[in-house]
């Protein structure tokens, strides 16, 4: 029992560790705090900001991720299952799709601005192109790491196409797509940050712009804080989902 509680303890015996020592750090060597504010200031920092303020700049952040992301899961997994099952288009469109993720999403953000104007619009598109690679890629190697012998079972009993793809390729996929969907979570939170570091008026990312332009870097770190807080629940949301609805594809240790 004692140790089950501190194996279920210990990340957050180690955070308050962690933070423990960045507060004795700042105040023993006397850094100052628009270089690096101690925990201390930065709860001081987000307590200067209003509620409704913090709520206003989490929901767009949260809503352009979350927009960005449904584009990318809705749009991905049947480009996979396609990829994955015609070798014309696979040898068409993926190295097409290697070329896009190479692209630094940083750097065409503002032309994205430009052609899209102001709004969501951009914002979702910068999440999507963040999040859409890896969903793509790691469900194309589910679907492939079926065994060959079941899909020839399977041919040999008459399985119709579809019936093949959904009963047999996507369950082996699922472990798979889930990796791809956790990691991709939080790569959405990513997207929308940078996209509201080059147009948006509102969101974590243009609340942290704004801080560090006027030296509130306290508040710029509680952005931080908030942020993290952020793609860990929705990290956990997926784990969760997955344990649901597939507890079959975790790991024993994690059923």
């Amino acid at each position: 029992m004692l140790l089950r509680l501190l194996d279920r303890g210990a990340p957050v015996l180690a955070a308050l560790l962690l933070l423990l020592i960045w507060e004795l750090g700042c105040r023993l060597l006397d850094v100052p705090v628009y270089l690096l504010p101690p925990p201390s200031a930065i709860v001081e920092g987000a307590l200067a900001v209003s509620p409704g303020s913090w709520a206003n700049h989490i929901w767009a952040t949260l809503r352009v991720s979350l927009l960005g992301y449904a584009l990318a899961v809705i749009i991905g997994i049947p480009l996979a299952v396609a990829l994955a099952n015609s070798r014309l288009l696979s040898r068409t469109l993926y190295p097409m799709l290697v070329v896009v993720q190479s692209t630094p999403v940083v750097a065409v953000a503002p032309i994205i601005v430009v052609v899209l104007g102001a709004g969501d619009a951009p914002r979702i598109v910068i999440t999507f192109l963040i999040t859409f690679f890896p969903i793509v890629v790691s469900t194309v190697t589910g679907l492939m790491s079926t065994p060959p012998e079941l899909l020839e079972l399977s041919r040999s009993l008459g399985a119709s196409r579809w019936r093949e793809i959904r009963n047999i390729q996507l369950p082996f996929a699922v472990p798979h797509i889930f990796s791809a969907l956790r990691i991709s979570i939080t790569l959405a939170i990513i997207g929308a940050v940078v996209a509201e570091f080059v147009a948006a008026e509102n969101g974590l990312g243009f609340f942290i712009a704004f801080s560090t332009s006027f030296f509130k870097v306290p508040q710029a770190f509680a952005a931080l804080a908030v942020l993290v807080t952020i793609s860990l629940i929705l990290f956990r949301l997926v784990a969760m989902i997955q344990k649901w609805w597939f507890p079959w594809s975790l790991p024993k240790k994690d059923q």
